[in-house]
């Protein structure tokens, strides 16, 4: 039975490695070598194949019988579905948005777009990188809706793994000016420009992926470092 420190420790293995694939720090294909990772965080390997199995869960990491544990390398089939269902999920959760729209949210949001600038300009990767997937998550947590957060959360924590192994240029500039966008229309009160500006941008990241690039690798202790 997991105690509460066993269950805080999982946490935060899971957190460090998630924020560490986000942020392209480890990139799809390493190995993650349990006895490494013990060394690293000082916990048993029981508590880090714990947190592997996690991410397993959350199809960030491929657990391989008799070879280990790897950051996930995803396929161009699967890059195409997760941008398929991003853009379902999330053209509906702008319309949702849309039906109690206030000030306040529409300036949570500037805010955020002034933090991707910022990022942008002083070249900081992984900063830039989870802000600009940090937007969507934004939009659902000012809805209220923690299940909408964690959803997207996941499915965008996959998106900077594929943007990682397929994207063909920097988009972040283009994507904080279609974020910019997209706020100037629900300030509008325009709901369907709204949603086609959604589209649109989800259109354009994964038009932007070049799905013949070679996976690369990295080394976990400096990942982790």
């Amino acid at each position: 039975m997991e105690t509460p420190a066993t269950q805080t420790n999982t946490h935060a293995i899971v957190e460090a490695l998630t924020r560490a694939i986000v942020e392209h720090r480890l990139l799809p294909g390493a190995k993650l070598v349990e006895q490494k990772l013990a060394d690293h965080f000082g916990v048993s390997r029981t508590l880090v194949r714990q947190a592997l199995f996690q991410l397993s869960q959350n199809r960030l990491v491929s657990m391989e019988p008799a070879r280990g544990a790897f950051v996930a390398a995803p396929s161009a089939e699967e890059a195409r579905q997760v941008f398929t269902v991003r853009r379902m999920l999330e053209a509906e959760m702008t319309r949702a948005f849309m039906r109690d729209v206030t000030a306040e949210k529409l300036d949570a949001l500037r805010e955020h777009i002034a933090q991707e600038r910022q990022a942008v300009e002083r070249e900081d990767v992984p900063g830039r990188t989870e802000l600009l997937g940090d937007f969507h998550v934004r939009m659902a947590q000012l809805m209220g809706n923690s299940v909408l957060a964690q959803i997207l959360g996941d499915l965008i924590s996959r998106c900077a793994l594929i943007t990682l192994m397929y994207q063909s240029r920097n988009e972040a500039q283009h994507s904080t000016d279609e974020h910019e966008g997209l706020v100037r229309a629900m300030a509008a009160g325009d709901a369907d420009l709204a949603v086609r500006l959604m589209h649109e941008h989800l259109d354009h990241v994964e038009a932007s992926l070049t799905f013949d690039r070679k996976i690369p690798t990295h080394d976990i202790s400096l990942a982790l470092s």
